[in-house]
């Protein structure tokens, strides 16, 4: 049913698709940045394809290639039951440049994962409502998933700091509860406690 998807895909859009495959039953488009949007929306609302759900979104860097990155969404109809892996290639061998256009008009869920994508790979998520770390802290340097980033790197560890020293809202937000979710306070621990 997913090669419905492909067939589709290359009939509606026809060069905005760059290539396809099936690889071991796992359908895939790779797609010209630029179509990324509208191709997304159509996938959501073509009535034959009905790809309601994006399980997944996520960014994978590639340093010996040009365009280095690639942004691959993982979608999931539950009317239809099929499923399929939309991807695209982005940024200069640099990542001076690396931008495309959100889809969290087309998936809600896209907000969430687009934030990671920007925080863990430094994707610009260009249209998103609230692009802002969601792993890191805000003054973390970097993007820990690109492969160019240092594994042994240190970080600005930073002391506990009230809302307006931070300048940004420090209280959990939706979906967590105020009893839900890690603290986010420090403690030191003894020796004996750390056995």
């Amino acid at each position: 049913m997913s090669q419905l998807a492909l067939d589709r895909l290359k009939a509606t859009f026809g060069d905005a698709i760059l290539e396809t495959h099936s690889d071991f039953g796992d359908e895939t488009a790779v797609v010209r940045p630029e179509s990324w949007l509208a191709i997304c929306r159509f996938l959501r609302q073509d009535p034959a394809l009905q790809f309601d759900m994006m399980s997944d979104l996520c960014g994978v860097d590639y340093p010996d290639r040009v365009p280095r990155m690639e942004v691959v969404a993982h979608l999931y109809s539950l009317s239809r039951r099929h499923r399929i892996r939309v991807k695209t290639r982005i940024g200069d061998a640099e990542l001076g440049t690396c931008e495309l256009d959100s889809v969290t008009s087309v998936w809600r869920t896209a907000d969430w994962l687009e934030r990671e994508t920007y925080d863990m790979s430094g994707v610009l998520f260009r249209g998103h409502p609230d692009l802002r770390r969601i792993l890191m802290y805000p003054e973390f340097v970097g993007h820990p998933l690109r492969k160019d980033y240092p594994a042994q790197k240190a970080q600005p560890l930073l002391e506990y700091r009230t809302e307006e020293e931070a300048g940004l809202t420090l209280e959990k937000q939706a979906p967590f509860g105020p009893d839900e979710g890690m603290s986010f306070g420090r403690r030191t621990f003894t020796r004996s406690e750390e056995n």
